[in-house]
């Protein structure tokens, strides 16, 4: 570009320059966001992924649309939802994070979600992995499910999860001025994996089935949403499990374990 410019004259060079475009310029700006790894907190270059056909994140294309009912089709789905479970509108523009969680125990996702429902804290994810590879639904991609819970003060500023107004936080207990931070639920799709931390590694129909779920998460928003887990939100929480480390940084960086 520098050899070609010296070459022009001056006045072709201001034309050039005076016409709107040419040289290009994006509106998206950069945003700088953190992300919590092993309890190390680093930070990354954040860009939300535009649509193949130049649409903008928030946005739904036709196509899109198409690729998430096709790679839903492929999942051994079964949707069971809850209106207990449901706690607010989640539009696709408020969308920033998958966040993967390990139930801490070996009952099965239907009798997980019975007992949510039945224990009245209104707690839950939007979906639960079984060992063999079946998924369960119990909230809509479209709705806030408390999953999350509360997080680390400061953490709402630190992952850009500041709004909780969408949040109507029924049932949400305060656990103390450390742990004072609630609007990762606003922001995010909850996805609980059956395993208990300690007990052995994930089984591969598992994993396989949470790369197809991650696949369909992206193609039904259009865009790559960040992947962590429960404890990078809130310090001190288990999940996901040590087994599971090398397979969270694999997500991160390639969305597949």
């Amino acid at each position: 570009m520098r050899s070609t410019l010296t070459k022009l004259a001056l006045p072709a060079l201001l034309a050039m320059l005076l016409v709107p475009g040419l040289f290009g310029c994006s509106s998206n700006t950069e945003a700088t966001e953190t992300q919590q790894l092993d309890g190390v907190i680093k930070e990354q270059e954040y860009t939300p992924s535009a649509e193949s056909d130049g649409g903008q994140k928030g946005e739904t294309s036709a196509k899109s649309t198409q690729d998430a009912e096709a790679l839903k089709a492929k999942l051994d789905l079964t949707e069971d939802y809850r209106d207990s479970f449901v706690h607010g509108e989640k539009p696709a523009s408020a969308q920033k994070y998958i966040v993967l969680h390990d139930t801490e125990g070996n009952g099965d996702a239907e009798s997980v979600i019975n007992m949510w429902d039945g224990n009245g804290n209104l707690v839950a994810a939007h979906f639960i992995v079984n060992k063999d590879g079946s998924i369960w639904q119990c909230v809509p991609l479209d709705k806030i499910a408390h999953h999350s819970g509360y997080g680390d003060t400061g953490h709402n500023e630190l992952f850009g999860t500041e709004d909780e107004s969408r949040d109507d936080k029924l049932g949400a207990v305060p656990i103390g001025d450390s742990f004072a931070d609630y609007g990762m639920n606003s922001y995010s799709i909850g996805i609980e994996m059956v395993h208990v931390g300690g007990s052995g590694d994930y089984p591969e129909a598992q994993l396989e089935a949470l790369d197809d779920l991650i696949a369909y998460i992206d193609a039904y928003y259009g865009f790559e949403s960040e992947i962590t887990d429960h404890k990078a939100w809130r310090s001190g929480n288990s999940d996901t499990s040590a087994e599971f480390a090398s397979y969270l940084a694999n997500y991160q960086s390639t969305r597949h374990h």
